[in-house]
């Protein structure tokens, strides 16, 4: 087995959960229940309430919205303000679309390095690959692929 371990040590250390070390009885099972709740939320993340985000031009299921395609184009998602002094609880989806009353601690959850929501605000962008010019555009999944041009994001936040 340890011959084992340190053959796949490195692989180990990313894909098996990380289990600490600890001395007292009541820090293991404090450290169970965190994962057995970390694990429920995982499975199912679909059951909870998602966090009431205002969208600053308001109720965007009252609104009048003539083309659907074009209304929630997203571009390039930004923070609402000049650097250094963004507004992260702002959030520009699109030229028709501005989330805002977004808690800063929704920047404590950390995906690969990156606080979740600025990872989704990266990938959510229309991009062109520099070498291969093939345009990575996650708007045509949502135009095409599932015909609901608000997936791209603000589906969470719309209903």
């Amino acid at each position: 087995m340890r011959m084992l371990w340190r053959a796949y040590a490195y692989n180990l250390t990313k894909e098996l959960p990380r289990i600490p070390c600890v001395k007292k009885a009541e820090d293991f099972w404090a450290f169970s229940k965190a994962g057995r709740e970390l694990g429920n939320l995982h499975v199912n993340y679909e059951t909870v309430e998602p966090y009431a985000v205002t969208i600053e031009q308001g109720d965007l299921r009252l609104a009048q919205i003539d083309d659907e395609a074009s209304y929630f184009r997203v571009e390039k998602m930004k923070f609402a303000g000049k650097r250094p002094n963004l507004d992260k609880t702002k959030v520009i989806y699109n030229k028709n679309i501005t989330m805002a009353d977004i808690p800063l601690e929704a920047y404590g959850y950390v995906v690969n390095g990156k606080p979740a929501l600025e990872w989704v605000m990266e990938r959510q962008a229309v991009t062109t690959d520099k070498k291969s010019a093939i345009v990575n555009d996650a708007n045509d999944y949502a135009n095409e692929t599932i015909a609901v041009p608000s997936s791209t994001i603000v589906q969470a936040y719309i209903g």
